[in-house]
């Protein structure tokens, strides 16, 4: 029984320390969307630019702008951003926009960082901040305001929101991606954050430039992990705003899932190598656990049936209360958690399993493809 305690053991201590601070976090979700529904007045709220980088088209594309366009937000701009013309459909600009072409080419740097360090260049001279959208992602009309409302805070370096996916209609491995990224959502709370999420996130102009931002995103492929990197290094903090989340309803085969995922956790191995090796361990655990009280239960051991039982309840409850903050926090889409919420808490060991499969396959090499785009992967500037 050594073999089945090694594994059983750490994967118990995992799934029971993993409920740690959900009832402080569902509190601090809860505090910050009473909050939004009290607005701050609008000369809380400094002149802003919004920066959404385009290349090529994204399922809703033109929706997704329509919504960052019209802003609950007293004084704003909106700016895409392109390599070139081409990257930009045509009829899904709204009228409130300008356009930036960056027409960069700079080895090492990903197109994306370098459309967004074009754009800051030409955002307007009073804007005070930068906010950063994905063009996949949909937004409520609070999201501007929910970025920039808790840069008011002394240590704030920059606020955060996540994404959320809801496929529409969805499928097998729609539903899973969702079921998959949402772990990553759960990991956003009260206090200091681990990075700032590149499709919601924003940061006082003033800040952005003290910490160096621009060179930070100098031969990086990754906005997001650079501008946290700069951030932490300051000695300031990433702020998760509730009200921040975005929507993607498209929908993936499996091989566009996993390739996607592979990519997400190649990336973050390459930037963040402490956040890789704490989830492959932990997952090592994780499905060793599950695999060894089944192989246990298989030759008759009823305790180990209370053992797995025991290991997959609290990662199914995580699941559960994960969809229903996501709920409390995007409830233009209570229809679909009604109709769909239910995944996120039975298909959690499935999705365990497929976390342990993708952190192996993004353990070997440093090339990824993004947006038709071959890149190899170095750390520019030394982890935190």
């Amino acid at each position: 029984m050594l073999w089945f305690w090694f594994f059983a053991g750490p994967a118990l201590a995992l799934a029971f320390l993993s409920l740690r601070g959900e009832r402080k976090r569902a509190a601090y979700v809860a505090g910050k969307l009473a909050e939004a529904s009290h607005p701050k007045t609008n000369g809380d709220l400094p002149p802003a630019t919004v920066i959404v980088p385009v290349k090529g088209d994204d399922a809703g594309l033109r929706e997704n702008l329509a919504a960052l366009a019209v802003q609950d937000y007293p004084d704003y701009e909106l700016i895409v951003v392109a390599h070139c013309a081409a990257d930009i459909p045509a009829g899904v600009l709204p009228a409130r926009v300008r356009v930036v072409l960056a027409h960069a080419e700079e080895p090492g740097t990903g197109g994306k960082v370098l459309n967004l360090r074009t754009a800051v260049r030409f955002a307007r001279k009073d804007s005070a901040l930068f906010a950063f959208a994905d063009s996949d992602g949909r937004v409520s009309r609070a999201w501007l305001r929910a970025l920039a409302s808790p840069l008011a805070e002394p240590q704030a370096g920059a606020s955060t929101g996540y994404r959320w996916y809801a496929p529409t209609p969805p499928d097998f491995w729609s539903l899973m991606r969702s079921v998959w990224d949402a772990v990553i959502a759960g990991a956003f709370g009260p206090g200091a954050n681990a990075f700032a999420w590149g499709g919601s996130m924003a940061i006082r102009r003033e800040t952005f430039y003290a910490i160096g931002v621009p060179e930070f995103w100098r031969g990086t492929v990754s906005d997001d992990y650079a501008l946290s990197e700069a951030v932490h290094g300051a000695g300031l903090t990433i702020v998760f705003a509730p009200g921040a989340m975005a929507v993607s309803a498209g929908r993936c085969s499996g091989r566009a899932f996993l390739g996607w995922a592979r990519r997400q956790l190649t990336i973050t191995r390459v930037y963040r190598p402490r956040l890789w090796w704490m989830a492959l361990v932990a997952h090592i655990f994780y499905c060793g656990g599950m695999a060894a009280a089944i192989a246990a239960s298989i030759h008759g051991s009823r305790g180990a049936e209370w053992v797995l039982l025991a290991q997959l309840s609290p990662g199914m409850l995580k699941g559960a209360n994960r969809a229903t903050l996501a709920k409390a926090e995007l409830p233009d889409y209570k229809a679909w958690f009604d109709r769909h919420a239910w995944v996120h808490t039975l298909w959690v060991p499935l999705g365990t399993w497929i976390w342990l499969i993708v952190l192996a396959a993004s353990a070997f090499g440093n090339r990824i493809e993004w947006r038709g785009s071959r890149y190899r992967l170095k750390a520019a500037h030394p982890s935190f």
